[in-house]
């Protein structure tokens, strides 16, 4: 059975697309420079890391040291990873 997102919109759609045709590292850079502010871009890559270190089972405050995330950032990253849409879950699996 296919996913069905709650926020599923043609807009939504097209961006993906458009990351989906990224080839290489160089374009993710350029594209998401382009894309996003360098908060954003930060936020969005800090998000990234508390995730890898919930699932290696890092304690919150060695999470809010290495990271600096604020522990209400790392709460919801880990109830995304126990109750989200395995979007986290996917892309770990598919790293190991």
């Amino acid at each position: 059975m296919a996913y069905r997102s709650k926020l599923k919109r043609e807009d939504i759609d097209a961006l993906f697309e458009a990351i989906l045709s990224l080839h290489d590292q160089e374009d993710c850079y350029r594209f998401f420079e382009d894309l996003t502010t360098i908060n954003e871009l930060h936020a969005m890559a800090q998000r990234w890391q508390v995730a890898k270190l919930l699932d290696e089972n890092c304690k919150y405050k060695e999470i809010e040291e290495q990271t600096g995330a604020s522990t209400a950032t790392i709460s919801r990253i880990n109830k995304c990873l126990l109750y989200g849409a395995d979007g986290y879950r996917r892309v770990l699996d598919r790293q190991k």
